[in-house]
């Protein structure tokens, strides 16, 4: 069964007064999200991975040693991220709940230290790609970035927070200003009842 382009948890103008304009939503869910759906789906048709989960596909076509990943890894790897990015935002303002709040003040310090990591490696990350905030194996968290469409579960990792760094996902609102776009995605963006309930 096809792959299909879910429906954006919101109105493609909910995020307007939080510095996410329609437009943006617009070229990123509509055009963006989109191909990487048709995409994905055309390269899977007729192949062992045809029937399979984004998950299984995801982990099954990475290569740690490739240059640049095949087209399936590439388009089903950012299939999956989109699906949880649009999840991770929330056109209402939410608190950080009790249990997130102490989970990342005793791994990074504080709330204000994790949003420092997490807007550097998105900051630092060259050209296209995400930041994360995972658990990891071992049930720790951290701070991570990946090039193009790389995402935690090839490291057999739990994404608990993503943010596009590809600048399809701000040069409409803020330009050239990456480090703008991070910080009004921490402070005015996240749903983090959502990234609480990965914990």
């Amino acid at each position: 069964m096809a792959f299909t382009l879910p429906e954006l948890p919101y109105a493609h103008d909910a995020l307007a007064a939080k510095g996410m304009s329609r437009e943006t939503l617009e070229y990123h869910h509509d055009l963006h999200h989109k191909a990487y759906v048709d995409n994905g789906n055309k390269l899977i048709a007729g192949t062992e991975w045809e029937g399979k989960t984004l998950e299984e596909i995801i982990t099954g076509t990475y290569n740690a040693t490739a240059v640049a990943q095949n087209g399936i890894f590439n388009n089903i790897s950012q299939l999956w991220n989109h699906n949880q990015f649009w999840e991770w935002l929330s056109p209402e303002t939410v608190a950080i709940p009790g249990e997130l709040e102490k989970a990342l003040t005793e791994s990074f310090g504080s709330v204000a230290k994790f949003k420092e990591e997490f807007s550097a490696a998105g900051a630092a990350q060259f050209g296209s790609g995400w930041a994360w905030l995972v658990k990891d194996k071992d049930g720790s968290l951290k701070v991570t970035k990946t090039e193009n469409g790389v995402n935690p579960l090839v490291f057999g990792q739990t994404a608990l927070l993503g943010v596009d760094v590809w600048e399809h996902s701000y040069y409409i609102d803020f330009r050239n200003k990456r480090p703008a776009y991070l910080t009004n995605f921490l402070d005015n963006l996240v749903n983090w009842e959502k990234v609480a309930s990965a914990l």
